[in-house]
């Protein structure tokens, strides 16, 4: 009778936790998936607003010394971004400050009102986290469900903005530690993602439709190619990691001013628009993007125009993040290569869409199943070879350095989570590897 009333005990307090996370992940999904519809919206209107008006491209550096001065005054609390939110996640520290939502929300659609070459993914995010972490402050919930509650908010942000929950879902479990998944967090992470991503196409909003690559199977030969592929993708991923966090570090030592720094970025990019003659490379750059996947004419530089554009302009401080443009890098990457390796245009587009992304923020897995709720189930295995192969290619480094690494690429298992930016400074201790037992001496 006792076993009986423990296990009814063990199974109630299962499903109390159970229910508890699925009613605070929708809840935080709602939101998510409502100010990514709010978001996406605004950035439909804004770009459409500024294909009309292309002059508003001369006036960037004006836009960055406004935005600048209102984030040096208001926002330094949260000039970290999703580095910000990682750091939170791992050291328990002060609550995210909720005005990080409508502060980056309007940055981020300014920049792209005025030209700024900036992606959607980082504003999805921190919005998403920044409620759920009023929202874990709110009802006082203990140190483990707040960082659960943050993980769905990432999930939460990042699914319910591309329309793909479960790519949502793993990469807020994926891109905090690198080589660990944060399977505590899984069941708010999904119920946010899910719930998001409904709630965003329940209030009208529609996603981008990418071609579906044709069925390839796979052959020695194609390995062989995957690899040569990756080790491109790798290549690019880490140059612009490196271009980026150059420009940011010189930006920040020469002009310690935000405002000056960021006028200074919009005039470099209208210099670079008037160099290359095109607004191809302006904004999130989703017509490129499709391109990419139909037509063998796409100039052959197009994928380092929008790498060199999307550094400067982040570089110098503008709002926004990395995905988009960074999947238009890879899509133009992966086009140019696949005419030079003999693959189907859409299926290189399609692999360096996604693995330029997945070595840049090292998300392997979600950017994988990202790919085939975007493309199809054709996509595999070949994107899941080039991710994880460009992952390991790619080094320690990140366009999030706050990410933490316990298990290095390279096998070795650190002593303690350590973030990439520290791990860049000096060698991190490693884990002894276990002695074995003294000998016994031999009995007399």
């Amino acid at each position: 009778m006792s076993s009986i009333s423990h296990a009814v005990a063990a199974l109630s307090e299962r499903l109390g936790v159970l229910a508890r996370w699925i009613t605070l992940g929708a809840v935080v999904g709602v939101f998510c998936g409502a100010a990514s519809a709010l978001f996406l919206w605004l950035l439909a209107l804004a770009t459409d607003y500024r294909a009309g008006h292309e002059a508003l491209v001369y006036t960037l550096p004006l836009a960055g010394l406004a935005i600048g001065f209102v984030y040096e005054r208001f926002g330094a609390s949260i000039k970290g971004g999703n580095n910000l939110v990682i750091d939170t996640l791992h050291d328990e520290g002060p609550q995210l400050p909720l005005r990080m939502a409508p502060m980056v929300l309007v940055g981020t659609v300014l920049t792209h009102v005025f030209g700024g070459s900036a992606g959607r993914e980082g504003t999805a995010v921190q919005m998403g986290a920044s409620f759920a972490d009023g929202l874990a402050h709110w009802l006082k919930v203990t140190p483990a469900m707040r960082r659960q509650l943050l993980a769905a908010g990432v999930a939460g942000g990042f699914g319910s903005v591309f329309g793909t929950p479960i790519a949502g879902t793993v990469f807020g479990l994926e891109f905090v530690v690198l080589g660990r998944l944060e399977y505590g967090a899984l069941v708010p992470a999904l119920v946010a993602s899910v719930v998001g991503d409904l709630t965003t196409r329940a209030l009208g909003i529609a996603h981008t439709h990418y071609p579906a690559p044709p069925h390839l199977s796979l052959t020695p030969l194609l390995l062989g190619k995957w690899v040569v592929f990756a080790f491109a993708v790798a290549l690019v991923a880490a140059a612009f990691i490196e271009l980026t966090h150059f420009l940011k570090r010189q930006g920040e030592l020469r002009v310690p001013r935000l405002p000056v720094r960021m006028f200074v970025g919009g005039a470099l990019v209208v210099a670079l628009w008037k160099l290359f003659g095109t607004s191809d490379y302006l904004g999130l750059g989703v017509p490129t993007i499709v391109r990419a996947f139909e037509d063998p004419t796409l100039p052959a530089y197009a994928f380092a125009a929008k790498l060199l554009f999307t550094a400067v302009t982040l570089g110098a401080g503008f709002l926004g993040g990395e995905v988009t443009p960074l999947f238009f890098v890879g899509a133009a990457l992966g086009s140019v290569l696949a005419q030079w390796l003999g693959l189907p245009l859409a299926l290189g587009a399609g692999v360096g869409m996604a693995a330029v992304f997945a070595a840049a923020s090292n998300t392997p897995l979600a950017l994988s199943l990202m790919a085939v709720e975007l493309l199809g189930a054709d996509v595999l295995p070949h994107v899941a070879i080039v991710c994880v192969l460009a992952y390991l290619l790619t080094g320690h480094r990140s366009i999030y350095p706050a990410q933490r690494v316990l298990h290095g690429k390279s096998g070795a298992r650190l002593a303690r989570p350590t973030a990439l930016r520290d791990l860049l400074r000096k060698p991190p201790p490693v884990s002894p590897p276990a002695q074995p037992p003294p000998a016994q001496p031999p009995p007399e």
